[in-house]
C-alpha cells in the first residue's frame, strides 16, 4: 500500500517504513504528524483518487531536523570589479512514515436500503408545503428597471 502526499509544495510517493525529507516542520522529536492532502492512494492493487480520499490519512513521526546541501551563489558584473559570493543551506525535517490508512468503507447496500425504508414513511406523513409564487409587484418593478438605450459615443460630434 502506498500514497502520494503533498508536503512543502512537493509531492512524495510514500509507503510505511519510508523516511523522507520535507520542508521544515517545527515540532519535538517523536511528534506524530498526519498528512491529509493526499493525491492518490493504492489499496492492495486498487487505486483511489478524488472524493474517495476524504477518508484516507498518512500517519508519520517526526525524526528530527537537518540542513540540506550547500547551494553556492556567485554574483558578478563585468568591468566594474563587482563579485559577491554567498551560500545557503535549507533546513529540512526528517519524517518516518508509520502507516497509510484508507479508513472504514461505507456501509453495505442492504443497510442503506433499510435506513431509507425507515425514513420514507416519516417524510410521507408530513403535509406537502405549497410553493410560494413571487409577488406581482416584484415582477413589475423588475420590468420598469430596464434602461432605455442611450446614444453611442461614435455618433456624437459627427454630423
Amino acid at each position: 500500500m502506498y500514497a502520494v502526499i503533498k508536503a512543502g509544495g512537493k509531492q512524495h510517493r510514500v509507503k510505511p517504513g519510508d523516511v523522507i525529507e520535507v520542508e521544515l516542520m517545527h515540532g519535538q522529536h517523536g511528534t506524530s504528524i498526519t498528512f491529509t492532502p493526499l493525491l492518490v492512494v493504492d489499496d492492495e492493487g486498487k487505486t483511489h483518487f478524488g472524493k474517495d480520499l476524504g477518508r484516507a490519512q498518512v500517519k508519520a513521526k517526526l525524526l528530527g531536523e537537518e540542513k540540506g546541501e550547500k547551494v553556492k551563489i556567485f554574483k558578478y558584473r563585468a568591468k566594474t570589479g563587482y563579485a559577491k559570493r554567498m551560500g545557503h543551506r535549507q533546513l529540512h525535517s526528517l519524517v518516518e512514515i508509520e502507516d497509510v490508512v484508507f479508513g472504514r468503507r461505507a456501509g453495505s447496500k442492504k443497510e442503506e436500503e433499510s435506513t431509507e425504508d425507515e425514513a420514507a414513511p416519516a417524510e410521507e406523513a408530513a403535509p406537502p408545503k405549497p410553493e410560494e409564487a413571487p409577488p406581482a409587484a416584484k415582477a413589475s418593478r423588475a420590468k420598469s428597471a430596464v434602461k432605455s438605450p442611450s446614444r453611442s459615443r461614435s455618433s456624437k460630434g459627427r454630423a
